[in-house]
């Protein structure tokens, strides 16, 4: 694990233009044709986190879990977007090295993050089950952004998070589950209606002509 950051997942409104990204090794190319049909641009989408979020609620705490596809976190404000390309960017290395690890395989990478209701819940990080296709996926390994991940255990209104690394076989273009704790989360599907609408409208806007 690298070491804790501490990472404000709060997003800004919308600013005009696309933040530049760099590309780095381990992480998706940084490019406007990335990864297939989407071709998304930079700086056109208007989704916050919270509407591609994947959210369970549990006694005395909230998991939310967000893929880092880059052709999805496109579809959000320019903050946002630039807000999860940097946690990213400053895990690159150790993204890197565990795409060694399986053999040149980038993972997909998720950030969840866990919220306390209550005073002193204990959270278990490894419960979390993605189910894709059929299978179940458990993190390969999970990267703490927030000081006292490693403690398990929020206070009240206390958020840690993390960057999850999962096998690159989960189909976001698809129905999935997310599971914590036996609790189920099944809400993709109507996610994916969203994200589908938000691409047209980007592509929409990035071929409007800028009015001067």
């Amino acid at each position: 694990m690298v070491s804790a950051i501490v990472v404000a997942a709060a997003c800004a409104t919308a600013t005009t233009g696309g933040p530049a990204v760099a590309q780095s090794d381990g992480l998706a190319p940084i490019t406007d044709d990335t990864i297939g049909r989407a071709n998304i641009p930079v700086g056109f989408g208007t989704l916050r986190q919270d509407d591609i979020a994947i959210r369970i609620e549990l006694q005395g705490l909230i998991v939310r879990a967000i893929p880092l596809d880059e052709n999805l976190i496109r579809l959000l404000t320019p903050d946002s977007y630039r807000a999860l390309r940097d946690l990213q960017e400053s895990n690159k290395q150790a993204i890197a090295a565990v795409t060694r690890r399986t053999g040149g395989r980038a993972p997909d990478l998720w950030y969840v993050s866990f919220y306390g209701v209550q005073p002193d819940v204990h959270f278990s990080p490894m419960e979390l089950v993605i189910t894709s296709g059929g299978r179940d996926f458990r993190a390969l390994e999970i990267l703490p952004l927030s000081a006292g991940f490693g403690e398990q255990r929020l206070t009240q209104r206390e958020t840690q998070s993390a960057i999850y690394l999962f096998d690159d076989a989960i189909d976001l273009d698809q129905p999935l589950t997310v599971t914590f704790q036996n609790v189920r989360n099944d809400d993709w599907e109507q996610i994916l209606t969203r994200v589908e609408r938000e691409r047209a409208l980007v592509r929409a806007r990035a071929t409007r002509p800028s009015d001067h």
